[in-house]
């Protein structure tokens, strides 16, 4: 069974009548998995007897009609934590974590008997726009298998663009889950900060991480959303704002509904292919009964920069506990305890992680704060502005979601700017804490194009709303990978 044409509540409708138990539904998903995980390496660990168990369980008691979660496996990103689950983020340094707590996310699957199939690959603690950065090794595109997915959730991304899971989670702190929804052709959804607690996650940039869903479809983006958002008071940077029901609006139409396009989004450095796809895109939210304008904003060019060094600075400081000391990777040959923290940090982080530390402890720095940190603090609230501004006329915001498609393998992993550059679209929304999607628009040389639509904030209702319109007016989304090898 692959999951291409098939809705969560399709299928929930299959076992409420029995045409499928959820023993068989568990074990078909896992087989498919591990079928094509010698060619993507979309997962670092797969939770087969755990997965089989729960099955058994909501087998046994049956599965509620009411509840369209009830028995559905799905795949979690390796940095949101699992009891008995091994979680690794991808790193030497946790290659064998095993946690004894859930993430709050996991909790509410959990309470909806929702079974986590398995922990997928990404960029090592997620910090990368390729999953080329795991320690566990590349993964892979399903469209194209020499391209990569995306990043950092990449693995996330890849299973559901393969049709081998219905639904995952990711986490985005510049456009981690954005970013390979466009590349892999699926629905990415970073909600508004705060609306998903973080507790569990672990963290790489305190201030913009943030967990969502992905799918292949608008709906059940928003059905999942539904059932993992909330209020925590375990996590103060969780939002008290009620919880709507994120479907609500799906099915209507988008008549009146204004809709800004950035100027600045579509300028230099954005693929030809993208461009055309977008301004595909805006023809066809026209002929839907929207009005789109041209609008603009101005500081977004100086996203990137305000981003590597805030979220370098947070990553240097949420790492500083894996030192080789608690928990995580323990260098052997050691002689006194600075020779434990220094081997330790040597040998279990990866080259990438080990840059933005030393960025973002630079920039933390006595005598550089000022000039770094302090001075992007300040760009990221002009950035805010500028939203804010344009928020007060418009109902949401359109764009590409990335600049090109997904590129090769190795074409960019060991020239950072150039790949810092891929999200110079998506880190504008994680700096303002917007919700925004990407959903499948079109295709450039048979590679996916994703168009992103952003929102005010809490305000994800309209955000489905016109990404279910978009979708509901194309047939992209039918499209999916031949999954043979290229």
């Amino acid at each position: 069974m692959k999951f291409f044409d098939i809705t969560v509540t399709e299928l929930h409708q299959k076992l409420v009548d029995k045409e499928l138990t959820v023993t068989e539904l568990v074990s078909e998903t896992l087989d498919q998995i591990e079928a094509d995980q010698k060619v993507l390496n979309d997962f670092v660990t797969i939770n087969r007897e755990g997965a089989l168990a729960q099955a058994k369980a909501i087998d046994e008691k049956g599965v509620a009609a009411d509840n369209i979660w009830s028995g559905i496996p799905i795949a979690i990103k390796d940095n949101i934590v699992t009891k008995g689950i091994k979680t690794t983020a991808a790193s030497k340094m946790l290659s064998n974590f095993t946690p004894i707590y859930d993430a709050t996310v996991i909790e509410r699957l959990q309470a909806n008997d929702v079974i986590i199939i398995g922990k997928t690959n990404m960029d090592e603690f997620a910090m990368g726009g390729s999953t080329e950065t795991s320690y566990f090794g590349d993964t892979r595109n399903p469209w194209d298998h020499t391209k990569v997915p995306g990043g950092s959730s990449g693995g996330s991304a890849t299973t559901v663009s393969a049709g081998n899971s219905i639904a995952a989670l990711g986490s985005d702190t510049g456009g981690s889950i954005r970013q390979p929804a466009s590349y892999t052709g699926i629905v990415g959804v970073k909600p508004t900060y705060g609306r998903i607690s973080r507790y569990g996650l672990i963290a790489f940039g305190s201030s913009l991480d943030q967990i969502g869903p992905m799918t292949r479809s608008v709906k059940d983006n928003a059905a999942l959303l539904n059932i993992i958002a909330g209020m925590d008071e375990r996590d103060l940077t969780s939002s008290d704002k009620a919880v709507p029901d994120f479907t609500s609006k799906i099915g209507k139409d988008i008549k009146g509904m204004k809709i800004g396009l950035p100027k600045e989004y579509l300028g230099e450095g954005i693929n030809d292919d993208v461009k055309e796809v977008v301004r595909q895109a805006v023809e066809i939210l026209t002929d839907l009964g929207a009005t789109i304008e041209e609008i603009s904003l101005p500081r977004s060019k100086y996203g990137v920069a305000a981003y590597y060094i805030i979220g370098s600075s947070e990553a240097s400081s949420n790492l500083q506990r894996f030192d080789g000391i608690r928990y995580g990777h323990r260098a052997e040959d050691v002689k006194n305890l600075e020779d434990v923290y220094v081997k330790s940090r040597s040998e279990g982080f990866g080259d990438e992680v080990k840059r933005r530390i030393m960025l973002g402890t630079y920039s933390l720095s006595a005598g550089t704060y000022d000039a770094y940190f302090k001075k992007a603090a300040q760009v990221r609230t002009l950035i805010i502005d500028d939203f804010n501004k344009i928020f007060e006329n418009y109902d949401l915001i359109i764009g590409p979601t990335a600049p090109t498609p997904a590129y090769k393998l190795g074409a960019e992993v060991d020239d950072p700017t150039t790949m810092y550059m891929n999200d110079v679209l998506t880190i504008p929304v994680n700096l303002a804490g917007l919700p925004a999607m990407s959903v499948p628009a079109g295709f450039s040389d048979g590679m996916p194009v994703g168009l992103q639509i952003i929102a005010k904030p809490f305000d994800e209702v309209t955000m489905y709303q016109a990404g279910a319109a978009f979708e509901a007016a194309t047939d992209v989304h039918q499209k999916h990978p031949e999954m043979e090898d290229k």
